[in-house]
């Protein structure tokens, strides 16, 4: 029989045990392992079949066993002393309330709203389907151990990310498990008289699309989960928030319609609810919820009575737009006209003009509205998620500010990190201080180290034994052949992990270009290898499916699947084990297309080497001593030629490198080579892969100043803001007219400069009807091509000595063939750089 309609009732909890209800529900649990054993003593089997997920256990364990906990004053002590712990861990200052006392001048902001399409926080709740999704999960906890005020907002997916299975051929195949948010770590939003409460977005043809609100607790982060899947809305609206990723054009921008719009309008709802400060900041992570710039405007043009322009100034002003995209391929683009039907009628943004919204998105083909253009446009502070990945976006964004190097263009980075007490295994952490790394690690001998490896790997191996059987079982096997599964990997050989996404460019089957190479490699008599592969293809991406087709069919062979094999389902319960027990973590992509990429951190942080392409953030972090950086071959353009060097680079380093050093044993059969890097790697990474470095980044060079610039904006009825437009207006107007008219540089007749002497730069410039005030002149030195094109430049502000007239000194920084000129910038106090604008004129 089929169920109609799923629901889930929640267990009772004797009195003396309503603390554990809060301690499931809260998800500090899922990085606090004392909370975990402390599940876990309620009954071992039950958590060990439900995954470690308290609130399934609690829904599993009978009556009786409760009633014999509540009676239990051990365990009751334990309870409390635990349920003591969260709500100081809630409620005491941390590092953000010390550091705000700390800063003169700057605002640390009372909220800050993180909007993201995906949460990765635990498998428990299963909203996210990779790196994007897990950063943002790992986001929100180092926030709540910093104490920062962040509120997360977010869809929440009724069949999530789909779950992974093999055909017998080995073809991914996809199934969408149907979840009931009742069953979930979640609360619904509602009136104090219990009523849910509705956020409410216009669609065309009048109707609204309405989406109830769930909270899931992130530790002292609130998440605000929005859900379409209510009977108020027609069938159609039902499915806005069916699937993560799924779906046309159509049923995307929806999406992020209501993320965007929605979102904003939750955050309202919640605050008041609760009597949280409103946001001061709002960070769009990724484009995908880049609508929410339009609908704060549109509360200040209904709600402040601001023209479109001084709203955008306001809203710029307090917002940090991250961009995890190094193609324009990845980028999210809506066809005009279906952003025309969406926005054309206002009922969705009533006084936001559509010609308005168009040319936040506008890029160069004009039939295509760029999210992440509008996401640019509409923030004042921007980043990419490594320093490569900043230099990469800085050279695919630059368009949208012509005449700036694209040095200048105004993208920084925050390098991501990962949040350490989620990612490492209990005997890893336990050995390791964040704050103190050396402290621990100093003190542990070679022979105790290999040891807390050896334990780590051997749990691992076990759980690709249990996997793969399962697997097998699932793709039609009969339970009488697979005792070869027992047998699967060895505790004692060196193990290589590669487990991520499934796009072509970060190369799946490198490994296999020659198979007969690396079946040398996994057989090798003294120094084999073997190989744990995983990860999910999108399900439309046919070419991803079969990528991952290859590596099963060559993991199949009866010769190497003792060696190598791939895991399906790929989720964060299956990585944690490969990043405890995995020696060499893997990453080819084809650099730079990696943005970032967090997989090898987690690794980092468990004594895991890397074995990587200088891309993302092992480009700046690689050090020589913390692993290996596979050669890429550089300037060739052929693609398959480039991956035949770049795979033949990966097996030399992995039989003449890696393997030998792993396996080269002192008396007491310790790798004390290989231990050297080990040790070196948890000292010099583990501090830096830290998402608690990254969120502190964030809160210092973006969160503050953007607070600080956004308070400034709204200061005195919005005075500077509608300043901002003005000046803007009339720079508009006259700066297709501002000339630079001569520019000279002081040299003595005969005179041979030498490097560091200070020199006169003197311009003549035409403002044009702007005051000397509105601009800032600069003078420009740098090396000078053929081209006469300048390179490696340094300015000086020039100051004005007479009418048109400016000059200043500057010193010059190269030898060599050196050019000048001057050029003229706005200026504006609101301004957070120079090119902001995108304007400049040049002599």
């Amino acid at each position: 029989m089929r169920a109609v309609r799923r629901f889930t009732v929640r267990a009772g909890l004797p009195e003396q045990l309503a603390d554990l209800g809060t301690l499931a529900t809260n998800l500090r649990w899922t990085w606090h392992p004392p909370t975990q054993d402390l599940f876990a003593a309620v009954d071992q089997d039950i958590w060990q079949r439900v995954g470690g997920d308290p609130l399934h256990l609690l829904a599993q364990v009978p009556a009786e066993r409760l009633e014999r906990l509540a009676g239990d004053e051990e365990f009751l002590g334990r309870v409390r002393e635990i349920s003591d712990d969260l709500r100081d861990y809630m409620e005491a200052p941390r590092w953000y309330q010390n550091r705000a006392q700390e800063v003169d001048g700057t605002r640390f902001p009372a909220a800050i709203a993180y909007f993201s399409m995906e949460f990765g926080v635990t498998e428990a709740l299963p909203n996210y389907s990779g790196g994007l999704g897990v950063l943002a999960g790992d986001h929100l906890k180092a926030a709540s151990d910093l104490g920062v005020p962040l509120i997360g907002v977010g869809l929440l997916y009724r069949s999530g990310y789909f779950r992974q299975s093999l055909s017998l051929d080995g073809w991914q195949v996809e199934h969408y498990p149907v979840i009931d948010p009742s069953g979930l770590p979640l609360e619904p939003l509602a009136e104090p008289s219990g009523a849910p409460i509705l956020v409410h977005v216009a669609m065309p043809g009048g109707r609204i699309l309405r989406a109830r609100i769930w909270k899931a607790q992130v530790g002292r982060v609130p998440l605000l989960l929005l859900d379409s899947d209510i009977e108020e809305n027609s069938d159609d609206l039902r499915g806005v928030t069916d699937r993560l990723y799924g779906g046309d054009q159509d049923h995307r921008i929806r999406q992020e319609i209501l993320a965007g719009i929605g979102g904003v309008r939750a955050v309202r709802t919640y605050c008041e609810l609760t009597g949280t400060p409103q946001p001061e900041v709002f960070h769009t992570n990724e484009g995908h919820a880049g609508f929410l710039g339009l609908e704060r405007v549109r509360e200040l043009v209904s709600g402040h009575n601001l023209d479109v322009d001084q709203a955008l100034s306001a809203v710029r002003a307090g917002t940090v737009f991250t961009t995890h995209t190094p193609v324009p391929a990845g980028i999210d683009r809506f066809p005009i006209d279906l952003v025309q039907h969406y926005f054309g009628d206002e009922s969705l943004l009533p006084g936001i003009d559509l010609r308005r919204i168009l040319s936040l998105g506008a890029e160069e083909n004009a039939g295509m509205f760029n999210m992440a253009h509008m996401g640019l446009r509409l923030a004042q502070r921007a980043n990419g998620v490594s320093k490569l990945h900043g230099a990469v976006s800085r050279s695919m964004f630059g368009g949208l500010w012509p005449g700036f190097d694209t040095d200048e263009v105004p993208i920084s980075s925050v390098t991501n990190g990962v949040h350490g007490p989620t990612w490492a295994a209990v005997e890893m952490a336990s050995a390791f201080d964040e704050e103190d790394p050396s402290s621990v690690i100093e003190s542990m001998s070679d022979a105790e180290l290999w040891k807390l490896r050896c334990g780590l790997r051997e749990r691992l191996v076990g759980e690709v034994r249990r996997r793969v059987r399962a697997a097998w079982l699932q793709r039609g096997a009969s339970a009488l052949e697979l005792n070869w599964t027992d047998s699967v990997f060895d505790p004692d050989v060196l193990t290589v992990g590669f487990a991520r996404r499934v796009p072509t460019y970060k190369r799946l089957t490198l490994m296999l270009r020659d198979p007969e190479r690396l079946r040398a490699l996994l057989l090798h008599p003294e120094r084999p290898v073997q190989l744990v592969v995983a990860g999910k293809s999108h399900p439309a991406d046919d070419g991803g499916k079969a990528l991952i087709q290859q590596i099963v069919r060559f993991a199949d062979d009866a010769g190497v699947r003792h060696r190598i094999v791939f895991l399906p389902d790929y989720d964060m319960s299956m990585a944690r084990y490969l990043y405890w027990g995995c020696d060499v973590w893997l990453n080819n992509p084809m650099r730079p297309l990696e943005a970032c990429g967090t997989s090898g951190m987690k690794a980092a942080l468990n004594g895991g080497l890397n074995l990587s392409i200088r891309d993302g953030w092992w480009d700046e972090f690689y050090d020589g001593s913390n692993g290996w950086a596979i050669p890429t071959a550089d300037g060739v353009t052929d693609p398959v030629r480039r991956d035949d060097l770049e795979a033949a680079a990966l097996y030399e380093l992995l039989g003449s490198q890696v393997a030998p050093l792993y396996y080269d044993r002192d008396q007491g059969g310790v790798p004390s080579r290989w231990m050297a890097m080990v040790r070196h790697t948890l000292m010099s990474l583990g501090p830096q892969v830290q998402a608690s470095r990254m969120v502190r980044e964030y809160v210092e060079a973006h969160y503050a100043p953007a607070a600080t610039a956004g308070a400034l904006a709204q200061v005195d009825g919005f005075r500077a803001a509608k300043d901002l437009a003005e000046y803007r207006r009339r720079l508009s107007g006259s700066w297709p007219h501002i000339r630079v008219t001569s520019c000279e540089l002081s040299l003595d007749e005969g005179q041979m400069p030498v490097i560091g002497d200070r020199v006169q730069v003197q311009a003549s410039v035409d403002l044009a009807g702007l005051d000397p005030h509105d601009v800032e002149v600069q003078a420009v030195v740098g090396r000078v091509s053929d081209a006469d094109e300048l390179s490696d430049v340094v300015t000086a502000t020039m100051r004005p000595v007479g009418s048109g007239r400016y000059s200043a000194e500057i010193s010059l920084p190269h030898a060599g063939a050196l050019g000048v000129t001057a050029r003229v910038l706005p200026k504006h106090g609101l301004l957070a750089t120079h090119a902001e604008l995108g304007k400049v004129v040049l002599a």
